[in-house]
Formats: structure tokens, C-alpha cells, sequence
């Protein structure tokens, strides 16, 4: 990157352009400020920056109108999008525009001026962009959290493919529905979507299922019947709990994505498939590989892309957002008045363990709206299943709470001059853990640093560094 590189920022919010200003600015980048994407279009008429940071949601001309005017006039400037706003459609519009990047607000200052560095160091030639998506998506798909926002740049990035994908993640995590979502953002939108949930189908009827059968096949069989491959032809075919299909289904599925052609259970003439894949499981294939119960060269058929969908607990920070949809949808579901859960509920059920994650949320929300006798929320109101959970949970996380005690107690007695709480602190919170795991693994260094994350050269390091016995 030169250092002289120029980036233009346009924001309406006068704090995100201080911001940016001064970390580019630090960072060796000439910047300029714009408040609205009418000024900025008028100096390039004139000027052309190495990079552009746009707000997405400006008065005016917005960020992806701004974006597809820049695409048109100026294609060789990568341009990246920032939102409060962080949902699946923001992100897809933003990509599939032809952003460089989609960055949520609030963002971390670093990792914006290492964007900006990766856009300028990226610079592409001019080519045409394909143009923003207008339509509404499943507003199910909620998530500020960066978990989610991941996910929301890959149904982006696969806007353009027919390639297949590997979705994985709990029960309740809403698999399907960013099935739905990489459907309605491909080129094969216009054309069905078919979902065949493996584990809810009897194993002798999951060919069947699959790829229909002829008259007399079997016995019942009176007539002949498409299958799901069939019924999906041109479109999107979504196998969900692909890791309880079926050996002998196995096989034959792979022998459809090698040759793209199959039978129907007691057919003798081939149909060709056009499909596209999407898988999902809650399962560890490669452990199933290991065991011998899921085939391997199935596995990497289906494993091109993967696409790990996090579980609630590690996405609390959307909990508030997805309570608000899912009252308001259980109350028009139900025809009752939507319920506010008061600031301390909010708290103490964004703090739960969600073993259900998204559903499990759901469904509570509808338990709710039916059963809360009021239309502010109070804990008192909330199903005792759930106040349960909280008393289960409490002592899994009093160490949190001793941890900020202590830590609240030790900065009220630091006087002037005190070594820092952090440099006393970290040492110790390390030490610990190095010997917690070390006595969880009897002393192996090696099964001891991948429980610590760390590499084994470190945690032998660490080891020396505190003279602790190995």
C-alpha cells in the first residue's frame, strides 16, 4: 500500500467520519469527509480516491445506490459498505453489488483501516457488476453478532454459484432457512426449492423419496411418482440430516453427483439431474467417516463449501433483536397484542443457555404471548422450565461474577503509580489455566495446549516463563 493513497468516507453521522478520519489519517492515508453521497459524486466527476468507506443508510442517495452509481462510472474503486443495520439483506445487497467489503457497525477501528489496506492493496480492474438485489428475504435470518455476519457475507459471496454446500450447526439454529436464502440468492431463484429431511423419513422409503419410483415398483406402488430429484429439476434440492441417510442411499447419491444421471426405484430409463445441493446436518461427518458410517468420498463431494451456523450462545447479542421479531410474529400469528419483556427480563433471558437455540426462543416467545398475563414481561412471568435452567446455570458462570468482584475491589485500592491490574492479573489467570489443564490431561503438554488453544511450543514457554513443574 503507497502512503499516499487517498480514501473518501461518506457518513452522515459526524463521529464515524471523525473516527475514520483520524485512524486512516494515522494509518498514512490522505482522507477526505463527505456528510451525504451527492457531494462525493460530484467531486469524482473530478477525483478519483484509491477506496471508498460508504454508510449504507444515508438521507438521500443511500449507500447502495451510491455503490451501483460507482460500479457503473468507476468499477476499478473497490468500495466498502457499513451498516448499523446488520441483516442477511444488507449484507447480500452490499456483496452481490459488487462491495468489497461489509463491515457492521459498531465496528473495531483496526479492523477498518485493515479493510481499507486490503481494498487499496486489492485494487481490481473495471468489470461489470451484476446489480443489487431488490427483493425482501427471509427476515427470520436476524444477527448482528459476527458469527452471523459471516454467514451473511457467504450466501453473499455464493450469490453468484451453483456450487454445492455444507451447512452444519445444532438443532434449532435455522439450517433451513439460510438453505432458503443461498436458493433465493442464486441464479436458480426462479425455480423450485425442495427440502427432504433424511431423519424424518423411514430408511426403506428415502429412495423412494428421492428419486421417485415407477407403477409396480413395490408393493402400493399403483402409480408412478416423481421424486425430489425430479421435483427440484432447474432448482435448489436441500437434504437436511444428510448424516442419517442411509448407506445404499449413499451410494447412489453419490453416483448422481458424479454422473448426473439416476433412476427411479424400478426404472431402466436414466433422467438426467440439474440440481444443486444443499446439505446440512447437526452431526460431525468427519467422525462418521471415521466410524465407517458416512462415506468418504461422499463427504468430499459435499463438503465444497461449508457453512457453520452458530448456536444462540454464541450469538446473545442478537437475543434482543430475535425476542422483538418473534413477539411481534407470535402476536399476529395469535391475534393477541404484542408483549414487551421489561430490561431486567431481557437481561436474565439473554444470560440463559438456549440448548434449543433459535426455535427454542421462538417457541417461548409464543409461549408468551399467550400465557403472560400482562404486556410488560416480568421474570415472574417467564414458563419455569426456563427459571430452572437459570438456577442450573448460575454456577457455571459465578466465577464471571467473582472475576468482576475482584477486579472492581483491586482498581478501587490502586493508587497512583500501581503497576497496572492487567499486568498482575493476566500472569495469573494464565498460570491457572496451564495448571487446570495440565492436571485434566495428567500432564500431557500437547493434549494440554490444544484444551488451551495455544501451540505446544507456547504452553512450553509459559511453562519455563512461571517455573511450574511438569
Amino acid at each position: 500500500m503507497n502512503s499516499d493513497s487517498t480514501i473518501w468516507v461518506v457518513d452522515d453521522e459526524r463521529s464515524i467520519r471523525w473516527v475514520l478520519d483520524k485512524a486512516l489519517t494515522q494509518a498514512g492515508m490522505a482522507v477526505t469527509c463527505y456528510e451525504n453521497s451527492a457531494s462525493l459524486l460530484a467531486d469524482l466527476g473530478h477525483n478519483t480516491p484509491d477506496a471508498i468507506v460508504s454508510d449504507i443508510r444515508m438521507p438521500g442517495m443511500d449507500g447502495l445506490e451510491l455503490l451501483d452509481k460507482i460500479q457503473l462510472s468507476h468499477p476499478e474503486i473497490p468500495v466498502i459498505i457499513m451498516t448499523a443495520h446488520s441483516d442477511l439483506d444488507s449484507a447480500v445487497s452490499s456483496i452481490k453489488g459488487g462491495a468489497f467489503e461489509y463491515i457492521p457497525k459498531p465496528f473495531e477501528v483496526d479492523e477498518a483501516v485493515a479493510v481499507v489496506k486490503r481494498a487499496i492493496d486489492h485494487r481490481k480492474p473495471a468489470e461489470s457488476a451484476a446489480p443489487p438485489v431488490e427483493e425482501s428475504v427471509d427476515s427470520e435470518i436476524i444477527g448482528s453478532a459476527p458469527a452471523m455476519q459471516e454467514v451473511f457475507r457467504a450466501i453473499g459471496r455464493l450469490s453468484k454459484s451453483n456450487v454445492t454446500v455444507l451447512i452444519n450447526g445444532q438443532s434449532g439454529t435455522g439450517k433451513e432457512l439460510v438453505a432458503h436464502a443461498l436458493h433465493k440468492h442464486s441464479p436458480r431463484t426462479e425455480s423450485p426449492f425442495v427440502a427432504l429431511n433424511m431423519a424424518a423419513i423411514p430408511h426403506d422409503l428415502i429412495e423412494s423419496e428421492l428419486f421417485g419410483h415407477e407403477k409396480g415398483a413395490f408393493t402400493g406402488a399403483n402409480v408412478a411418482r416423481k421424486g425430489r430429484f425430479e421435483q427440484a429439476d432447474q432448482g435448489t434440492l436441500f437434504l437436511d440430516e444428510i448424516g442419517d441417510m442411509p448407506p445404499e442411499t449413499q451410494t447412489r447419491l453419490l453416483r448422481v453427483l458424479s454422473d448426473g444421471e439416476y433412476y427411479r426405484v424400478g426404472g431402466h430409463q436414466p433422467l438426467k439431474s440439474n440440481v444443486r445441493i444443499i446439505a446440512a446436518t447437526h452431526q460431525n461427518l468427519e467422525e462418521l467417516v471415521a466410524q465407517n458410517r458416512f462415506r468418504e468420498d461422499l463427504y468430499h463431494r459435499l463438503n465444497v463449501i461449508r457453512i457453520h451456523i452458530p448456536t444462540l450462545s454464541e450469538r446473545r447479542e442478537d437475543i434482543p433483536l430475535l425476542c422483538q421479531f418473534f413477539l411481534q410474529q407470535a402476536a399476529e400469528e395469535l391475534s393477541e397484542e404484542a408483549k414487551t419483556l421489561t430490561i431486567s427480563t431481557m437481561e436474565f433471558i439473554t444470560n440463559l443457555p438456549w440448548p434449543g437455540n433459535v426455535r427454542q426462543l421462538q417457541n417461548f416467545c409464543r409461549w408468551i404471548t399467550v400465557m403472560a398475563t400482562g404486556n410488560d414481561v416480568v421474570i415472574e412471568d417467564l414458563p419455569p422450565e426456563l427459571l430452572n435452567e437459570k438456577n442450573q446455570s448460575q454456577k457455571s458462570e459465578s466465577w464471571e461474577k467473582s472475576l468482576r468482584s475482584w477486579a472492581t475491589r483491586k482498581l478501587a485500592q490502586m493508587k497512583p503509580g500501581d503497576d497496572g491490574l492487567l499486568n498482575s492479573a493476566l500472569p495469573q489467570f494464565e498460570r491457572i489455566m496451564i495448571e487446570a489443564a495440565l492436571k485434566q490431561t495428567g500432564g500431557r503438554k500437547n493434549d494440554a495446549s490444544i484444551l488451551l488453544g495455544w501451540g505446544r511450543n507456547t504452553l512450553t514457554r509459559k511453562i519455563s516463563d512461571f517455573n511450574l513443574k511438569e
